[in-house]
Order: C-alpha cells, then structure tokens, then sequence
C-alpha cells in the first residue's frame, strides 16, 4: 500500500511538472514587472561566443548571468542577474522599460562568454538567425508582453464550435504563435482572457488548423494574403490636470486624439480648483493642448513637447 502511494505522488508531480512546462520559459510577467528567470538545471547545452563550439553545460562553473536580447541591443553587460540559489539566477524589469513592441528575443549569456541554449522542449522557443538573417540552427526565447490572466483586460470568446477538438488565440500580441495561447471551452463555445498593454492588435483563431476572423467583432483590416484580421484596440485610463487658472470660465482638452477639436472635451473644475479631464486612450504617444477661455496653451507641468508637422509645439503623453 506505502509502496502504491509513492507511485502517484511521484505520477501527480510528472504531471504538475508537464504542466509547467506549458508555461512560457525563462520569464513571467507579475502586474506590471518582468520576472526572469534563469535556472541551471534547464539548460543541457552552451556556446562558446567566440568559437562558437557547443559543449555540455553539466560541467559549467556559472560566476554570473547576463540577460540579452533585443529590447537592449544584445548587451553582454547591462542586465545582470541576481543568484537566488544555488541553481537560479533573477532579474526584475518594469515592463516600462521595455518599447511598445509586444514580443521580443532573447537569451542568457554566462560568464559574458557563453549563451546557454535553450531546446526545443521549451515552449517559447524561435529558430535564432543572424544579423543577415541567415541560420544559426539554435533557439532564441521569445518573450510577450501579453500574458494569459483572468482579470485580464481584453477577453476573446468564440461561440459555437463544440466539435472542435482545439483553439488558439494567435495575433500580433504574440508574434502569430500558433501554439502559446490555447483556448478554453466552455458551455458556449471557447474563452481565454488576457492582459495587453494598451495599443491595437490583430488577431485571428485557430480552429483545428483552420484559421478565422473573430465573426463578433466588425472591426478587421486587410492581411498580407488578401483576408482579414480582426482588430483589437485597447485603451488605458489617462487623467489631464491644469491648475492655477481657478478663475477661468471654460478650459477645452485638446489634441491629436480628437483631431484637435476645440469644442469636444470639457474640462472640469474640481474641489480644489484644478481643472481635470480623464480619457481613455489608446497606446502610444499623443499631442496635446489646452484652451483657456479661447487661449492655447502647453501643459504647464509636463516638460515633455515635440514639434508638429506644422510647427507648433504641443505638449505629449505616452500611453504604455
């Protein structure tokens, strides 16, 4: 009887350790921090950068660890990890450091010489190339900025399609994988919630293989093969103040958001005489103004402004 119950112990841990191997390699995304991860014990092979020559990592005196990748110019020093223990390395990021790209490559650099390789039995994996574009004949990680979250802020549902076996959500958000976002069903059909940074994404489902256009959602664009994606825009909370004019009869919000309306966006005074507006807007950067009973104004205290293409200065907010 001992000897049955350590079989499934040891057969719920294999499964729980299957499962986790569906989940994306090398980092995790935890509210608005990235989280990665490197661990020994994962990796099997490593090259050398100079020689490029493979050899087995079992025997690796590891001394630091770098991560790489092209959201900071495959840097061989900049991002260094944190040893947790003996076999697990960490690095923390706020997703704000990162651009408004939604999917990046990246790897782990060891003692400033050494790229550990990941196989192909990670799920995160891409064919890695060179500057030409040419082959390396091993992996990158790719890393997404969208993640699979039920309080997430964007919720794709397919109704219908109780005969099929398996869904995928792929779209811009993930680079077109075909596998990463698997969908879940439910008594109407299939579901699967995500949190994306704000900005518009295309996507499509996988139906057994079969792509498709979401048929609930009206708004698509053209695609490179003559079809259509559907389209996603997400939009995030973006509170404008103005203070020190608590003796103005009307402030207008305008910008390039509204097509520099002047009439649109009313802004209100508050308990404490600030005038106050929130909108929500789409990722991104926008211009923008106030008008002060007709008067056109920068935002007093934003230091950020650009030129327009016709010369004006306006000032500027960015949407992450």
């Amino acid at each position: 009887m001992r000897q049955s119950i350590i079989y499934i112990v040891l057969f719920l841990l294999s499964l729980n350790h299957l499962s986790a191997q569906k989940h994306a390699s090398g980092y995790q995304i935890e509210g608005d921090t990235v989280v990665f991860t490197f661990d020994i014990r994962d990796y099997k092979l490593f090259t050398n950068e100079q020689t490029n020559v493979r050899r087995n990592f079992k025997n690796m005196n590891v001394e630091d660890v770098i991560v790489s990748g092209n959201f900071n110019m495959w840097s061989r020093d900049g991002w260094q990890m944190r040893q947790i223990d003996k076999n697990i390395y960490q690095l923390k990021k706020s997703l704000d450091d990162f651009t408004d790209e939604y999917t990046w490559e990246f790897k782990f650099l060891i003692n400033r010489k050494y790229w550990a390789e990941p196989d192909n039995s990670m799920p995160n994996i891409t064919p890695a190339t060179d500057e030409d574009g040419d082959k390396l004949y091993v992996y990158n990680l790719k890393f997404y900025s969208a993640k699979i979250d039920p309080d997430g802020n964007a919720c794709f549902k397919l109704h219908g399609f109780d005969k099929a076996k398996k869904v995928v959500l792929s779209g811009s958000f993930n680079k077109w994988d075909e596998h990463l976002f698997r969908m879940k069903k439910t008594d109407n059909g299939w579901e699967l919630t995500l949190q994306l940074r704000p900005g518009v994404y295309e996507y499509k489902f996988i139906v057994d293989g079969n792509w498709m256009e979401d048929p609930d959602n009206p708004y698509k664009r053209t695609n490179e093969y003559s079809g259509h994606n559907s389209v996603l825009n997400i939009k995030a909370p973006v509170t404008f103040h103005l203070n020190g004019y608590q003796e103005a009869q009307t402030v207008i919000l305008t910008g390039s958001f509204v097509d520099w309306d002047e009439h649109k966006i009313k802004m209100k005074k508050n308990k404490d005489g600030i005038w106050e507006k929130t909108l929500m807007l789409s990722g991104g950067k926008h211009h923008y103004k106030f008008i002060v009973d007709g008067n056109w104004m920068e935002d007093p205290k934003n230091a950020v402004k650009e030129y327009d293409s016709s010369g004006n200065i306006n000032s500027v907010v960015m949407v992450k």
